[in-house]
């Protein structure tokens, strides 16, 4: 028997609940719910108008009804008196709304399960932390050429990195290590994987919590995935492995098989690089994403961002990697990604790639920025959201496991964005075209 919110907040001493969903642009809506309202909240649900939130709404669509998850309530470490809850939105008849990502997640979930698996996932989510009033890293001293790793830039950050990773242990999750990465200002936070659904509520806590955090201390965080065009962008490198329908057995574990990796893997990997051009309309969902993946050598040496459709062994330079048996890991994705639409996509590409016996092809072993591979040995990755965009329009595979409904909706918001995009005049347009 669940127990009320009510109960929940007197126990743990909580005022205020934030009924959260993530619309289809990856940002977090919210109503603060006072625990009196609570129950009645939670039955009834919040409502919220689609068309004021990146939703396929208009003004004259009714309201649409957020139900908070009772199984992930989020009591925030840092202000005890609060709880995040993430939550599905349904029509006033109490109709899923197929649009939801959180939603569209759980379907492509369902459909994993209906085949026996069960679906697993950590993600690495990077982000640079800025000065508060400004567009460049916060920490002034940090300016080394390779700064990956480099102890007294992460200690400089101390407080911050040590609060959210206290607050992630307090919270159950695991956190295991920190680390400044490749750019100057960037830092990673990892926590233990668990089932998809788990990790994407996960997900999208973490970055409001990093944001949030960041703030308390004066500075600004940012996932966006290229920031800064000398520096290496922010991925979110996402570690996939498929398990029996109980959780008990790793379907991807194979002693005998090349890195680990038993058939079903190599066909999940298979299906995953034959929908990879549309799987990026989601794992790079921006213009700025482009920026990041295909991009020119940085101020470390390297990217470490992939520019081909291939797959290797403990390489970082490809879409894929494979670190160690019974798991992959994919580092095409950047840190604009929606936390469920990511994994709801690359799901759904892997599932196909299995139910067709995708073929992976052979590993892939060069170093792709000092040796890359011609275009018929690896295709490359799409130039832009445009033709990434374009690839989802084409694709069945992705459309069929995530609702032709919900695709054709992000098509449309996408399209939209891309337009207004290529309707400004930018600085560059200027300087190079101004005297013509």
């Amino acid at each position: 028997m669940t127990v009320p919110l009510s109960e929940l907040a007197r126990a743990k001493g909580i005022r205020y609940f934030l009924i959260s969903f993530t619309d289809l642009f990856g940002t977090q809506r919210a109503k603060l719910v006072p625990t009196q309202a609570i129950d009645a909240m939670a039955a009834s649900g919040a409502g919220f108008a689609g068309f004021a939130a990146w939703m396929d709404m208009s003004p004259a669509d009714p309201d649409m009804f957020a139900h908070p998850d009772p199984g992930s309530v989020f009591q925030l470490p840092w202000q005890p008196e609060v709880a995040w809850m993430p939550a599905d939105l349904l029509t006033p008849e109490g109709t899923a709304i197929a649009q939801t990502p959180r939603l569209v997640l759980k379907r492509v979930l369902k459909l994993a399960l209906e085949l026996g698996y069960r679906v697993r996932t950590g993600v690495e989510c990077e982000y640079f932390l800025l000065a508060a009033d400004a567009v460049q890293i916060a920490d002034s001293r940090d300016v080394q050429s390779k700064p990956c790793y480099d102890q007294q830039a992460l200690m400089r950050r101390y407080t911050v990195i040590s609060e959210i990773c206290d607050a992630m242990n307090a919270l159950g999750w695991g956190a295991y290590q920190n680390d400044h990465e490749d750019a100057n200002g960037q830092f990673e936070m990892n926590w233990t994987y668990a089932d998809a659904l788990v990790t994407a509520d996960r997900h999208a806590f973490f970055k409001y919590m990093v944001k949030t955090v960041a703030e308390k201390h004066g500075l600004r965080a940012t996932f966006m995935p290229k920031p800064f065009m000398h520096l290496t962008g922010n991925g979110c490198h996402t570690h996939l492995s498929v398990w029996d329908s109980e959780g008990k057995v790793n379907r991807f574990d194979d002693p005998r098989g090349e890195l680990g990796l038993s058939p079903l893997a190599y066909h999940f990997i298979g299906g995953v690089q034959h929908s990879a051009k549309a799987l990026c309309a989601f794992a790079n969902p921006t213009v700025n994403s482009y920026k990041r993946i295909n991009a020119p050598i940085t101020t470390s040496g390297a990217t470490w961002s992939p520019n081909t459709i291939s797959y290797s062994g403990n390489n970082r330079t490809h879409a894929i990697r494979i670190p160690e048996p019974g798991r992959f890991e994919l580092r095409l994705a950047d840190g604009a990604a929606n936390p469920y639409l990511l994994p709801a996509a690359l799901t759904a590409a892997g599932l196909d790639g299995i139910a067709h016996q995708r073929d992976a092809g052979p590993r892939r072993d060069n170093n792709s920025y000092t040796n890359p591979l011609p275009p018929q040995s690896a295709k490359p990755l799409p130039a832009n959201l445009l033709d990434a965009l374009r690839a989802l329009e084409s694709d069945t595979v992705l459309s069929e496991a995530m609702g032709a409904d919900f695709v054709a909706s992000y098509l449309k918001l996408k399209h939209r964005e891309w337009q207004d995009y290529c309707a400004r005049v930018t600085p560059w347009e200027l300087e190079h075209t101004l005297d013509c």
